[in-house]
């Protein structure tokens, strides 16, 4: 029967040409090569003008290759996989610029002996000195704000996706929001105001962990709150089926199958506030000695610590300020792999 008959053509005949797969890789390569040439052919001495002028030469080739040999519906999807690749260079590219810098400068000085020393006997423009009273102020500040934040963060959270409705859901959600993009010297002179002008409290750790617990506590509700509303509600449903509570349902089943991602957008948080210097300018001070307890007297942190070893301007306070900015990427980037792990590791299990 003449409908049952099949297209009896090779396969190949019935697709267009294709670019070889190595083709992206020659057009950067061209695209790179044309754009320097072009560069020193205008004078231009910039390597960001010759960077940008190859990725538009390799965009605008991608397309007109691709448009020529396998058409224009290909070449368009060639062009936009080709923008993704620039922006995830024009990305990655600064970071790694900065990583490499950090590291190139820091590690002249960074030793254990830097780790392990104040700056209490030494004068800013002498070489020697470390940053253990900054890097103990750190510890002890972001520890004191991740103590205030994350029950508050966390029950706001709990309270907006499980019992939250109405008026007063709605207007926690706003302020949420809003502190969401308040600018960290306004949370400094919040706390400037209230604590050390009004309650007549001096300048310590505490006061600058108050500040920064302030930045942190919006991040912890927002994470904490996207990772309880991807809990099915069929977990929900099945608890209080059985008679379970909802406190219990919401301690026994939420959070445990949510403590992953909660965890994850804590250590971010953590990571945010860790680097923040205008509340700690304002609440902490600074000084070169070291100062254990947080709750009374100035003490010092890694980003007040960086700053005045870079406006000293010596070279021995410069390469002080290049080691911090060291250890507190490195800092920071340890607690990125710890969220990750422990998300990886609280992650729910899909297999049988």
């Amino acid at each position: 029967m003449s409908h049952a008959l099949h297209d009896t053509r090779p396969a190949s005949s019935l697709r267009g040409a294709t670019l070889p797969k190595w083709f992206p890789w020659a057009v950067a390569g061209a695209s790179a090569a044309l754009g320097y040439g072009i560069s020193a052919a205008a004078g231009l001495d910039s390597d960001i003008q010759w960077a940008l002028i190859a990725a538009l030469l390799f965009v605008g080739g991608s397309f007109a290759v691709s448009a020529k040999v396998e058409g224009r519906r290909q070449a368009r999807d060639r062009t936009a996989t080709s923008l993704v690749w620039v922006a995830f260079l024009l990305a990655v590219i600064p970071l790694a610029s900065l990583t490499w810098e950090t590291v190139r400068r820091g590690i002249e000085v960074f030793d254990g002996y830097f780790l392990s020393h104040s700056m209490g006997v030494v004068a800013d423009t002498e070489p020697g000195g470390g940053i253990y009273h900054a890097l103990l102020g750190t510890l002890e500040q972001v520890g004191l704000a991740t103590a205030i934040s994350v029950p508050v963060g966390v029950l706001t959270a709990i309270y907006l996706v499980e019992y939250g409705r109405g008026r007063l859901a709605k207007a926690v959600t706003f302020f949420v929001d809003v502190m969401t993009g308040i600018p960290s010297i306004v949370a400094g002179l919040f706390i400037l105001s209230l604590w050390i002008l009004i309650l007549g409290m001096g300048y310590s750790g505490f006061a600058g962990s108050m500040a920064l617990s302030i930045l942190m506590i919006p991040v912890v509700v927002r994470s904490t709150e996207e990772m309880l509303k991807l809990v099915p509600n069929e977990l929900r449903e099945a608890s209080l089926a059985l008679g379970v509570p909802k406190w219990r349902t919401i301690l026994k089943v939420v959070l445990p199958t949510s403590i992953g991602g909660i965890t994850t957008g804590v250590m971010l948080a953590i990571a945010r506030i860790t680097g923040e210097t205008a509340p700690v300018l304002l609440l902490v001070w600074g000084t070169n000695f070291i100062n254990a307890n947080p709750f009374q007297d100035p003490q010092a942190s890694l980003p007040m610590y960086i700053y005045l070893q870079y406006t000293n301007g010596s070279e021995a306070a410069y390469d002080r300020a290049w080691a911090a900015a060291l250890t507190l990427i490195a800092f920071i980037m340890i607690l990125n792999l710890v969220a990750r792990g422990i998300a990886r590791w609280k992650a729910p299990k899909t297999g049988r």
